[in-house]
């Protein structure tokens, strides 16, 4: 059933809606100029209320979905996070989505939208690595820069977005590079989409890999995703901790791998024990950038792997947790990995 919100038009501007779930950007601190603080403090009214000019670039409405530091994001406030935008975009009454959220799994909820969201029609995260009470706190512009990406008609088919740091990036390609600073969001292997400067969006290129209106997944009647577990691989890593998953109840398995996604001979041996139980096991890496090649070092074939490509051990975890919402073949998760 779709909602039919009321807007303000004052203005013949695009209607947009403001999902919040806290983060940084909603945080507070006792000190202007200190690195202490607790995130989803300020609610949303609140934060649209503080950014100057804000309602002259699209007609607002804001909604908390939740109010929690990303690093306590779950795949429960995913699908209503996604159901709603869902909802939302199905009517005439909204021209786009801008949710704010913390940082530090913002890729990973970005990426689970772009793979389920079933519209064309703009959808932007935005945070900020300064929270709300700090010494010149980035927030106010990156939710007003979010807004004017959302609102502007060019913005439409590009998938879903990060906007940050007057940067337009790409769920598939963003990547959180550095722990504080506010140049933290980058695509280190296809570049941003493009730059917003005070509301001015200029697009560069087209995002990579199949996504929004085009992708298979859905996530009707879904009401949670198979339990896929990331291993850290490094020198010496205890091949157990595969085992260990495995009789845990994981349905999956993603190994952040040291290099080309290599693992030691224990581990890879685990790997094979698990992949013959049927339990896919995704070769990504530990390394920053740069493409996991199948059948390179690790011959895939052999010991039923698959590669994870370009994404990272993050973001392999969420396409292969809806994955396995449908039975498939290692071939058909290659596949995917590949083409998302």
């Amino acid at each position: 059933m779709v909602s039919i919100l009321t807007f303000g038009q004052a203005e013949k501007l695009p209607n947009i809606v403001i999902l919040a779930t806290g983060g940084t950007i909603a945080g507070a601190g006792a000190s202007a100029t200190g690195s202490a603080y607790t995130s989803g403090q300020v609610k949303i009214d609140a934060m649209i209320d503080a950014v100057p000019n804000i309602r002259k670039l699209a007609n607002l409405k804001g909604e908390q979905i939740a109010n929690v530091g990303s690093q306590d994001m779950s795949v429960k406030v995913w699908l209503d996070l996604a159901n709603r935008i869902n909802q939302l975009l199905a009517g005439n009454d909204v021209d786009g989505i801008v949710i704010t959220h913390g940082t530090d799994t913002q890729e990973e909820t970005a990426f689970f939208l772009n793979l389920v969201v079933k519209s064309d029609k703009p959808v932007v995260l935005t945070g900020s690595m300064r929270p709300s009470t700090a010494l010149s706190a980035e927030g106010p512009l990156n939710l007003y820069n979010a807004v004017a990406v959302a609102a502007n008609p060019k913005s439409k088919g590009y998938g879903v977005m990060v906007v940050m740091n007057d940067e337009i990036h790409s769920a598939h390609g963003v990547k959180k590079m550095i722990t504080t600073p506010v140049q933290t969001f980058q695509s280190p292997e296809e570049g941003m989409l493009g730059t917003v400067i005070f509301g001015d969006v200029e697009f560069f290129h087209k995002s990579f890999g199949i996504n929004t209106v085009n992708s298979e997944f859905s996530i009707d009647g879904v009401k949670a995703l198979p339990r896929v577990d990331i291993v850290y691989a490094c020198a010496d890593a205890s091949p157990d901790l595969i085992d260990i998953m495995v009789n845990a109840g994981a349905k999956g398995i993603v190994i952040a791998g040291v290099g080309d996604g290599n693992m030691n001979a224990g581990t890879l041996e685990a790997a094979k024990r698990a992949t013959a139980k049927g339990i896919p096991v995704v070769r990504a890496t530990r390394v920053p950038i740069g493409a996991v090649l199948i059948n390179g070092e690790v011959v895939d074939k052999d010991y039923g792997t698959v590669s994870s490509d370009e994404l990272n051990p993050q973001k392999a975890r969420v396409l292969l947790m809806l994955a396995l919402l449908k039975q498939r073949s290692r071939e058909d998760l290659q596949k995917l990995f590949i083409e998302y």
